[in-house]
């Protein structure tokens, strides 16, 4: 009887010693994987991959190792909310995703209902905080609102004299970015001289840049993505038009100039401050283009996400949902970002947007 429960013993002692050297946490990022925003879908597993073996090699989380899932919506909000029911059945703690607005606003709800919490790295659009949900929703990027203050203020300013025509891609995002763009031009006092939608996914675009060079269009504002700009800004070129685009932050990516090339020189785009030229960051930037990944874009909001909620989990003491929620709220997180804070909506108070410029294959601060 001894030696059995002697047996008895080592074993319990063996099985909670696997259990607790195995112990996980698993969280996701999930974005557009596949289809024509792919590459934003990239940045985002670039980001995410860095953050979980920088913060496992540190000890993890509550001395349990993250587990990475990265799902792929391809930005189409059915697929969203398909995979946010995947996830929200494997146990996620955490969503650092997902990409597009139309994507992310649909998901939230599953979030929501299975006690996840979703940081956006990327979604922009002002309904995704304003209507969210519940407290779990959140993002470390800016909103529309403010994007289009910035870009409607600077157009008026520095094109009250030409032509200016905005456009958009019907979308979530890039129709409330125009929408947002287009109010704030007005109300400092330029109206453009035309105002059109187009169809994303096309190959030919000729017939809107024939309408827009009727119109003698001087300046061209896109609420879209970099695929259908990249083709319109190119095709103005073909056409014979010197017309500057103007676009949102859906443009970081070097996909723009492989589209457009040479054409694509001078194109003025809204993002906020490069977090690749934080100090914080440059550890982590190191290591992501050592491994041949990008930095660029989203890879580091997407990184900046995961360091925010690994904080909070740290100082609740626990993965749970309302104690994690709460340290969020209430926090002031240091990441590659610089000093993350959240404010009642689940809004960043990190610094808001400033202007780019696309000139020789790459883009930078606009002097």
């Amino acid at each position: 009887m001894r030696k059995l429960l002697f047996v008895g013993a080592a074993l319990s002692a063996m099985v909670a010693f696997a259990g607790a050297a195995s112990a996980e946490i698993t969280i996701a990022t999930v974005g557009p994987m596949t289809g024509q925003y792919a590459a934003f879908g990239a940045q985002m597993k670039a980001g995410a991959e860095q953050a979980v073996a920088d913060i496992n090699a540190a000890g993890g989380v509550l001395g349990q190792q993250l587990v990475l899932e990265v799902g792929d919506d391809a930005c189409d909000p059915k697929q969203a909310v398909a995979v946010a029911n995947q996830l929200a059945g494997k146990g996620v703690s955490l969503i650092a995703g997902h990409f597009c607005s139309g994507s992310s606003i649909p998901a939230s709800a599953v979030y929501n209902d299975s006690n996840i919490i979703q940081i956006s790295p990327a979604s922009t659009n002002p309904k995704f905080t304003d209507e969210r949900p519940g407290p779990g929703t959140m993002r470390v990027c800016g909103r529309d609102d403010q994007q289009g203050m910035v870009a409607g203020a600077f157009l008026a300013k520095n094109f009250g004299d030409k032509n200016i025509a905005i456009i958009d891609d019907k979308s979530a995002y890039g129709k409330g970015l125009a929408d947002e763009t287009r109010k704030y031009m007005n109300e400092a006092g330029k109206t453009e001289v035309l105002n059109e939608s187009y169809n994303a996914g096309e190959k030919d675009y000729s017939a809107l840049v024939s309408k827009l060079k009727a119109a003698n269009v001087d300046v061209l504002y896109v609420g879209g993505y970099h695929t259908e700009a990249g083709l319109i800004k190119r095709q103005m070129v073909d056409q014979g038009m010197a017309t500057i685009l103007v676009s949102g932050d859906a443009l970081v990516t070097d996909e723009y100039w492989q589209i457009t090339g040479d054409a694509g020189a001078g194109t003025l785009m809204t993002f906020s401050p490069d977090p690749r030229k934080n100090p914080i960051a440059k550890p982590v930037v190191d290591a992501l283009e050592a491994a041949g990944k990008t930095a660029e874009g989203y890879s580091l909001y997407t990184y900046g996400a995961i360091q925010a909620w690994a904080a909070a989990a740290t100082a609740a003491g626990t993965t749970d949902f309302d104690p994690v929620v709460a340290e969020l709220a209430a926090g002031n997180f240091k990441t590659v970002l610089g000093d993350v804070k959240f404010d009642d909506k689940g809004d960043v108070t990190l610094p808001g947007y400033v202007f780019y410029e696309w000139k020789n294959g790459t883009y930078d601060y606009l002097n």
